[in-house]
């Protein structure tokens, strides 16, 4: 630990403390029995039923209400309330790549399982296909910083977020919310509960959504991109033969199929095409004319995700102290991405991403809630993942090498164009992936103040990718050439590769009851992420490589406060990464790509969170994450990287909320809102590529919500992104090789109206 980091953590240790004594001299000074009270904040990410104020890790809360007053709709938005979280586009606003305290992954292929997992309601859901769209009827969003080694389903480096849906009630009650918007926006969402019998309750909740494109197409006749065009259905069902035992069964399937997302390609000195053309009598493009939210492309496709899903969570409460929990689940998913790459009318690069993905899960725990000091948590876990998938990249599929009029596989084999130009290069695999682990978790209270806790669990890992044929395409799409393994004789010819690991994981921490009640705690915990395969793989067999895992040993110390009889909650916490062998692509010399480990990386920095009931009327929420990242050692590309500052990870980011009760009573009310967050510097790849840096921005947002008949009906109005901030979400570097940045921008200014009612 460097001596920067021991300050900050030095320097978090001290502000503990003192907030303690903070809080002691304000309840000294404030009247017993204030009604100001925050409510409780409920979680189970630590697989228990606790308040958030008594977990000993950062954790991030979001209730249904914030999500809907914040207007949280897809995945990616969470990025803008959660401290250290940041989340970019790479697959499109509802599949996103998230970074949490600077730890990410740099290879989107679809076969990857990213370092952030993500739970819909305890069941692991990581490769791309499977993600659903699920952002609706949802009890609240837990955001976990830090390693998750022992308690979760998946050994991740980064953290986890779980997704917890409204379970099913024995009330009759629902909703239901329609909006529009601008871009054409429509919109609606629902849900209906009942009671089929007495032992028996079911809830059905939907979403669905649809605009128009943002950014506009130039050219005649062509649809403009970054539409909207979604579905997602859930049924859930409660069975409750006994008060010991409840079963909960969720089906669950969604739809996306807008047009696609557009590209800004920013032009390089010799225009998109990198000087190409000018060798074939013709011209690169310039983008004469356009603003940043213009574009004139060519092929604005049809984006299509479907899933589906089901889930059976069983709980038995065996005795008074012990209980049994199962969670068993079944996926399957198909994604299309066909990008317009180079975001023009010509064709300089067009890439077609496909996958289809099944797994199957099982997590099985015992869990005891003894009165005495120890407590546990034991399980086992199993997870089998098969997913297919296949990219195609068209090279200028719009040049005549030959002059001879036309475009076909004579042009693709011409020398000149070195079967690179008018060229097609097209990979097709199957992955499967098996995890099965044993795991545990306890508590031992020492005294009345502090609390021992610990994990450790064992992974067995294991993977196979076969089947992975790359072949060179007419531009027509004719095969012409088998390229991996490189069989002249048969251009169907296969290669694979395969992995076996075992790791120990956990963490070891313990935490200490301040005499003002606060929360005080310290630990230790170590992650991991799997090997993985490099399914890039075009244009040599050594392409197809097994990365080494990645670690994170990661230190913490934080606190959880509340104080002025609970109106004002603040949590602080400061931690210190030893990141290694973080996996990454890397391109040598002549093109040929594999996945390679970047030794060492270091990450320290801190977060703040406030929440301050300010009057009966006025709620005043805050977050801050600070982050300094270092890469210690690593070269990628022939490139030294010491020194550069990790992807996705930006030295501030945060968000602040207010909520003002303008007047009401226990009949109606009405209440305006606004947020803001903001995120300073950050680079978007390993070489810290100043010309496609994002600097730092800010997005307000507002909100006016009419509530009547006893919050039965309800109006409001709403706009994101009020000032129209322009700001990039995601950039890649393509200037050496097409003559463009690849920049994907961030949405415009939106607004709309949105009416809702209660049963």
């Amino acid at each position: 630990m460097d001596k920067r980091t021991g300050a900050l953590l030095c320097a978090a240790t001290s502000a503990i403390f003192a907030t303690d004594a903070w809080a002691q001299a304000a309840r000294e000074q404030l009247a017993a029995g204030s009604d100001l009270t925050n409510s409780e904040i409920v979680v189970t990410a630590m697989r228990r039923t606790e308040n958030l104020q008594s977990v000993p890790a950062s954790i991030t809360a979001l209730a249904a209400s914030e999500l809907r007053d914040r207007r949280l709709v897809q995945v990616s938005d969470l990025a803008t309330a959660v401290p250290n979280l940041q989340a970019s586009p790479a697959a499109g606003d509802g599949l996103p790549i998230f970074s949490l305290r600077g730890v990410s992954m740099s290879d989107y292929n679809f076969n990857q399982q990213g370092p952030v997992a993500t739970y819909f309601d305890e069941v692991y859901k990581g490769s791309f296909p499977l993600l659903p769209f699920a952002m609706f009827d949802l009890e609240r969003v837990e955001v976990l910083r830090g390693p998750q080694g022992t308690l979760y389903g998946k050994n991740t480096t980064g953290g986890a977020i779980n997704f917890i849906s409204r379970k099913p009630g024995f009330a009759t009650e629902g909703y239901l919310k329609a909006g529009l918007g601008n871009y054409r926006r429509y919109e609606a969402e629902g849900a209906v509960q009942t009671a089929l019998g007495e032992k028996i309750a079911a809830r059905i909740a939907f979403s669905w959504a649809n605009a128009d494109g943002w950014i506009r197409n130039r050219l005649p006749g062509l649809a403009n991109v970054n539409a909207v065009r979604q579905y997602g259905v859930r049924a859930s069902v409660l069975v409750q033969p006994s008060d010991r035992v409840n079963f909960v069964l969720r089906l669950s399937t969604s739809l996306q199929d807008p047009i696609n997302f557009g590209i800004y390609a920013r032009p390089g000195p010799a225009g998109v095409g990198g000087g190409i053309y000018e060798l074939f009598g013709g011209s690169s493009y310039f983008r004469t004319g356009l603003t940043d939210r213009e574009i004139e492309s060519n092929r604005p496709a049809r984006f299509h995700q479907r899933t589906y899903g089901a889930s059976l969570t069983g709980t038995w409460q065996v005795s008074d102290s012990l209980s049994l929990t199962s969670v068993s689940a079944w996926d399957y998913g198909n994604l299309f991405i066909p990008e317009d790459t180079d975001g023009s009318p010509l064709k300089v690069l067009e890439s077609d991403y496909r996958g289809r993905g099944a797994q199957i899960a099982q997590d099985v725990r015992l869990s005891s809630s003894f009165p005495g000091a120890f407590n546990f948590i034991a399980g086992a876990y199993f997870h089998k993942e098969i997913i297919r998938g296949g990219t195609t990249y068209r090279y200028f599929n719009d040049i005549d090498v030959n002059g001879d009029g036309g475009i076909d596989d004579a042009d693709c084999l011409d020398p000149n164009g070195g079967a690179f130009i008018a060229c097609q290069y097209d990979n097709r695999y199957r992955q499967v992936k098996h995890s099965a682990a044993l795991y545990s978790d306890f508590t031992l209270a020492l005294g009345n103040r502090f609390v021992l806790r610990g994990g450790l669990r064992y992974t067995q890992d294991r993977g196979e990718i076969d089947h992975l044929t790359a072949r060179l395409l007419g531009p027509t799409g004719n095969p012409l050439a088998n390229t991996v393994p490189g069989d002249v004789n048969n251009i169907d010819a296969s290669i694979g590769a395969r992995f076996r690991k075992g790791m120990v994981s956990g963490k070891l921490g313990i935490d200490y009851k301040l005499p003002g009640g606060n929360l005080l705690y310290a630990s230790f915990s170590r992650g991991y992420r799997a090997n993985a395969f490099n399914a890039q793989a075009y244009f040599s067999p050594t392409e197809l490589n097994v990365a080494r895992p990645e670690t994170v040993n990661a230190y913490e110390v934080g606190v959880k406060s509340q104080f002025m009889n609970r109106r004002v909650t603040l949590n602080l916490a400061a931690f210190y990464y030893d990141y290694a062998n973080q996996q990454a692509l890397n391109v040598d010399a002549n093109s040929i790509q594999s996945l390679v480990n970047i030794p060492r990386s270091r990450i320290y920095g801190s977060e703040i969170e406030l929440g301050w009931k300010a009057s009966r009327s006025v709620h005043l929420s805050a977050g801050v994450g600070l982050l300094d990242t270092r890469i210690r050692r690593g070269v990628l590309s022939g490139i030294p990287l010491s020194g550069n500052r990790l992807p996705n990870a930006a030295a501030a980011n945060g968000s602040a909320a207010v909520d003002w009760e303008i007047l009401g009573d226990d009949n109606r009310k009405l209440v305006a809102g606004a947020s803001m967050n903001f995120t300073t510097k950050q680079y978007f790849d390993l070489f810290n590529t100043e010309r496609i840096a994002q600097g730092s921005y800010a997005i307000l947002n507002a909100q006016l919500a009419w509530r009547f008949a006893r919050d039965r009906f309800g109006i409001s109005v709403w706009t994101k992104n009020l000032l129209d901030r322009h700001y990039l979400r995601y950039a890649f570097d393509l200037t050496s090789t097409f003559g463009y940045d690849y920049l994907r921008l961030g949405d415009p200014r939106t607004f709309g109206l949105s009416i809702d009612a209660k049963m």
